[in-house]
């Protein structure tokens, strides 16, 4: 049993090595900012933001950073603003 377990925790350690192994469908986080926390949430394909930016704008440096932090494990479309997307489809 404990040479199973050894296997998994190597194998783990591959895995952590190549992030574009794993797609986020959905995910929630809390941004500790400069002045608050914002709940940030991805689903169904949009961005969701606490933060006042975001309801003007539909993006956010929270959203941002976090498309940033985990670029190669998002979907596309989690990396494209809702701007570009815009542009895209006109």
């Amino acid at each position: 049993m404990r040479s199973s377990l050894i296997g998994k925790i190597e194998k783990a350690r591959r895995y952590a090595q190549e992030p574009d192994r794993v797609t986020f469908s959905s995910l929630t986080a809390v941004f500790r900012g400069n002045n608050d926390e914002h709940a940030l949430s991805y689903a169904d394909g949009r961005w969701h933001c606490t933060c006042n930016f975001f309801s003007q704008w539909e993006v956010c440096c929270h959203t941002m950073a976090l498309q940033e932090m985990l670029r190669k494990m998002l979907p596309t479309e989690a990396l494209a603003s809702p701007m570009e997307t815009q542009l895209i489809e006109k």
